[in-house]
């Protein structure tokens, strides 16, 4: 291949996400192998024979690039052709799972293929988002009527519905994040308020005694009539409006909240909210979270060195190589190395949403904005679970975390975005 050739190749391909790709790829690397390595290790045998989960992260590493070479070779067009039947395949295989299934500690959501494990829930993401950017980007979709809003939300939650069937809660609520893209292309931001509203009746019902709750909003209520009482006399329906929020959330958390945790979710479920909580006693239900914010607080400001955790290397974590990951970047390398990693994401996500907004096609800015959203929930709940900030969902840190489903997904998921911004570069030439 001649210079021109290559220079060809690489034409309109975003290099800041491109290096930001690789230096967070590769600190998956490093941290796997710091938190598998042994003294005495024969690296170049394991390697060869795939013995442990940084020589077959390798592995899916090539088969990533090779995935990656593929995508940047196709021509854009044929991911908005394709992008309702990729998503009709996503659900096949999602509904396969049920049927065929393998359970993997807990969670029935893995296929078979020879002799390695694959993850549907991981790739229909990549369809989801897809499908979202293809529908909403359409000619006949008006996003300001509810039914055009009511379709796009189904588009999000059927997969999700279809994956906590499968037991594996933790990526169903990562299509959630599509609310995000939805919320940028027009909904109203009034529902994000009731969501977090939702949240925040939720944790107030697991935390203070639904009694006293149940004081709490009739008093505020009381105070809101009151000071609203002129108001309310130009407007009866006001009052009608005030009475029925605090009817709401006085069922919220008297009555619905405690169903679901005692009918709806599981046992293994509810310990891990209680444990967030600081509700659970159990040592075996909090020995995850437990050691994995000692490993993390035992790195201080500038860490223990690369290969010195002693949290890591003696296998006080559990899942450190997948699930708890970070750990182990924070006890090598400590506060500062956290937030320096941390800022690796940082700096991507803002760089997509950089690229999401000169796209001229609503299809790429969708698509984009989805990539940015799948990506910020996974950092972020992942990043919370490890230090105790969110219940222990199995949620996998994006690039670093050890697995080919998701390794695959996000690198086919940040290059179709690279395609797809190449050549809306090449049309404005």
């Amino acid at each position: 291949m001649n210079r021109r050739q290559q220079i060809k190749l690489t034409e309109g391909i975003d290099w800041p996400i491109m290096g930001l790709y690789l230096g967070i790829v590769f600190v998956g690397l490093l941290s796997i192998f710091a938190a598998e390595y042994r003294e005495g290790d024969n690296i170049w045998n394991d390697i060869l024979h795939l013995n442990k989960n940084y020589s077959r992260q390798l592995m899916w590493l090539g088969v990533s690039a090779v995935l990656a070479t593929i995508i940047w070779l196709t021509d854009s067009k044929f991911f908005t052709a394709t992008a309702n039947l990729m998503y009709a395949g996503g659900l096949l295989l999602l509904l396969l799972v049920l049927g065929i299934g393998k359970d993997v500690k807990g969670s029935s959501s893995w296929l078979v293929i020879g002799g390695f494990q694959f993850q549907p829930a991981e790739l229909t993401k990549l369809c989801t988002n897809l499908a979202l950017a293809k529908y909403l980007s359409s000619i006949e979709t008006d996003f300001t009527k509810l039914r055009s809003r009511l379709i796009a939300v189904a588009l999000a939650l059927i997969p999700c519905v279809i994956i906590i069937l499968q037991s594996e809660t933790g990526l169903a609520l990562v299509y959630f994040s599509f609310f995000l893209v939805m919320y940028r292309e027009g909904l109203p931001g009034v529902l994000l308020v009731i969501a977090f509203s939702g949240i925040v009746l939720v944790l107030s019902a697991l935390l203070v005694d639904k009694n006293i709750l149940f004081i709490i909003f009739s008093v505020i209520t009381v105070l809101v009539i009151y000071f609203s009482r002129r108001e309310i006399k130009r407007n009866r329906s006001r009052l009608a409006l005030i009475l029925g929020i605090w009817a709401f959330c006085s069922v919220f958390v008297m009555f619905v909240v405690p169903f679901a945790f005692t009918k709806v979710l599981k046992d293994y479920q509810v310990r891990r909210i209680e444990v967030m909580l600081g509700k659970e006693n159990d040592p075996k239900a909090t020995y995850n979270t437990r050691q994995s914010m000692i490993a993390i607080g035992s790195g201080g400001f500038i860490g223990k060195g690369y290969l010195k955790g002693t949290q890591t290397r003696y296998d006080f974590v559990p899942e450190q190589s997948t699930d708890f990951i970070f750990c182990t970047i924070g006890e090598d390398f400590g506060f500062l190395g956290s937030i320096l990693f941390i800022g690796l994401y940082v700096a991507l996500l803002l760089r997509i949403i950089f690229v999401a907004e000169r796209q001229r096609s609503t299809f790429s800015r969708v698509y984009a904005y989805g990539v940015a959203s799948i990506i910020f929930f996974h950092m972020a709940i992942n990043i919370s679970m490890t230090i105790g900030l969110a219940p222990v969902i199995g949620i996998p840190l994006p690039l670093v975390s050890y697995g080919g489903s998701s390794l695959m997904t996000f690198t086919m998921l940040i290059f179709i975005m690279l395609r797809l911004d190449a050549d809306r570069q090449m049309v404005l030439r």
